[in-house]
């Protein structure tokens, strides 16, 4: 019998208590931070979409793995692990432990950037674009005019144009730091990308000369969409087609606080000699040794242990769907999405959700207070607060898109949290028209999202 159910493909052993506010003390609760959902206290959210990077659950044979972990400073059995699994999923030689994916992102384009140089992305995520942008360098987005309309529908919205990337190596020629394709697309809507797509890019890099690196946070949930939407590739499977895409790319750079399943914990891979052992350098300077940098033996007996997990056809399939299930229940009360509905979350078109608020009162923002205020779920804006900039006269230049996203962390919420979720938006719906925007009273130089604060309108 084929059932229309999916069902969690685990049971749960252990359990986290949710402490349930009412709207009253929420609304308290978002004045104290600034009515940026970031500076919140997590005891005081019922339901944490924010982030799907180091929240999820780890499975038994993970926290079995911890038990074992080899704390030696220098060459542990953990270590060990960890290197033999990265090394067989990627192909590439040279494995550099990080703690998380920024420590990588700092390391590679800190020793790749600089003034004059340039990075060309599908869509660089925000730690990526700051660390380019940080060392100097200028980061350029060039992803498909389909991944640009949330309402239309393509298979692979998350895709890189080729052909604006052969414009821009020849423009840019002797200044590109490096091509990175984001998989899957992030900041694009959670949209994955086609391996017909990376191999393009793969082969104008190569004609170019240009280093070629992978964001491989979400690779898995990635290849689960390759699989099942790309002509030939329907008898590969997940962890090949993984495989396949790592073996166009010269280097590749992972939060494994996605995909590998863990609280804490990243890498670098890299294929050139030369460029590994600069890196390794940083990696002993700023993170810890090579064996190491930055992570516990047990963080990495959980990372390797996940890396096998993430690929299970039966887990893959009740992520994919259950996400699925959440954002069409959206889709049929006319929330408007970005579409198809992606892998790890679901992304609300804010600026068609208020089209009555302007980019500069940031209509994302204002939609990130409600849903916390009305129902204490906490999500994160991918608009023109995390990515807008300001022309020489002070005024905003926005974002492409006013996202909002609701990331679901893995093995984390069941049916009835996401059954919650979809009751709060038929609210939303209702009273749209009366949501009003905020402006910012308060914000750093890079990454202003993290810690900005913010004043309602009137």
């Amino acid at each position: 019998m084929q059932h229309k159910t999916v069902i969690e493909p685990f049971r749960i052993k252990s359990v986290e208590p949710i402490s349930v506010s009412t709207e009253q003390e929420r609304t308290q609760y978002l004045k104290d931070a600034h009515y940026n959902p970031f500076l919140l206290r997590s005891d005081n959210v019922i339901i944490d979409f924010m982030t799907d990077s180091g929240t999820s659950a780890m499975s038994a044979r993970q926290w079995a793995g911890i038990m074992e972990g080899d704390e030696a400073y220098a060459g542990s059995r953990s270590w060990e692990r960890m290197e033999k699994e990265v090394r067989d999923l990627t192909s590439m030689r040279y494995i550099l432990p990080t703690h998380q994916g920024r420590a990588a992102e700092r390391i590679i384009y800190g020793h790749l950037g600089g003034k004059g140089k340039v990075f060309i992305s599908n869509t660089h995520f925000d730690t990526t674009r700051a660390n380019i942008e940080f060392s100097g360098a200028t980061a350029i987005d060039i992803p498909i005019a389909e991944g640009k309309d949330t309402a239309l529908q393509h298979p692979f919205k998350g895709n890189m144009d080729v052909a604006a990337l052969d414009l821009l190596l020849k423009e840019h020629k002797g200044h590109v730091g490096a091509v990175i394709l984001t998989v899957t697309n992030n900041s694009g809507g959670g949209q994955p990308v086609s391996m017909a797509n990376a191999e393009g890019v793969a082969a104008i890099c190569k004609r170019h000369g240009v280093l070629f690196l992978l964001d491989c946070c979400r690779i898995a949930e990635n290849s689960w969409f390759i699989k099942h939407r790309e002509e030939g590739m329907e008898g590969v499977t997940y962890r090949e087609i993984a495989q396949r895409m790592f073996a166009l790319a010269d280097g590749a750079v992972m939060s494994a606080k996605k995909d590998a399943l863990v609280n804490m914990g990243g890498f670098l891979a890299l294929k050139d000699e030369a460029l590994a052992e600069a890196c390794i350098n940083l990696l002993i300077i700023t993170e810890g040794f090579a064996t190491y940098g930055g992570l516990s033996g047990r963080d990495m007996e959980a990372l390797a242990i996940g890396l096998q997990e993430i690929f299970d056809p039966h887990y893959l399939d009740y992520r994919i769907k259950s996400t699925l299930f959440l954002g069409m229940k959206m889709h049929e009360m006319g929330v408007p999405l970005m579409l198809p509905i992606g892998g790890h979350a679901v992304y609300v078109d804010a600026k068609k959700l208020y089209p009555h608020i302007p980019p500069e009162q940031y209509p994302g923002q204002a939609l990130v207070c409600e849903l916390y205020e009305l129902a204490g779920i906490r999500t994160v804006e991918i608009g023109s607060v995390m990515f807008g900039t300001y022309n020489a006269d002070g005024s905003l230049q926005p974002a492409p898109m006013e996202l909002v996203r609701l990331a679901i962390p893995r093995r984390v919420y069941t049916q009835s949290h996401i059954e919650y979720v979809i009751e709060t938006f038929a609210e939303i719906m209702k009273r749209r028209e009366y949501i009003r925007g905020l402006k910012i009273i308060k914000e750093p130089r890079f990454l202003r999202h993290f810690t900005a604060h913010f004043e309602p309108l009137s």
